[in-house]
């Protein structure tokens, strides 16, 4: 298994199934859909990358963010 510690933009360490905060709006590529600051995410899914995650919202699934622009519930 991978030691890769994904931190978010305070610089606490995330795992799968934590629930995040955005802290920017943020523009969907490909869609005219844009979450808001603020928005919970749960159920976050980490990646190879350690600067990415994988999550669902109620408007737009599959998405992947940046950690740069979330903050741990």
């Amino acid at each position: 298994m991978n030691n890769i510690v994904v931190k978010d933009s305070n610089g606490t360490p995330l795992k799968d199934g934590d629930s995040v905060i955005l802290t920017k709006d943020l523009k969907v590529k490909g869609t005219s859909e844009s979450i808001k600051r603020g928005t919970l995410i749960k159920s976050i899914r980490l990646t190879a990358k350690p600067g990415e995650i994988e999550c669902s919202t109620k408007k737009v699934k599959g998405l992947v963010l940046k950690t740069e622009f979330l903050k741990k519930a």
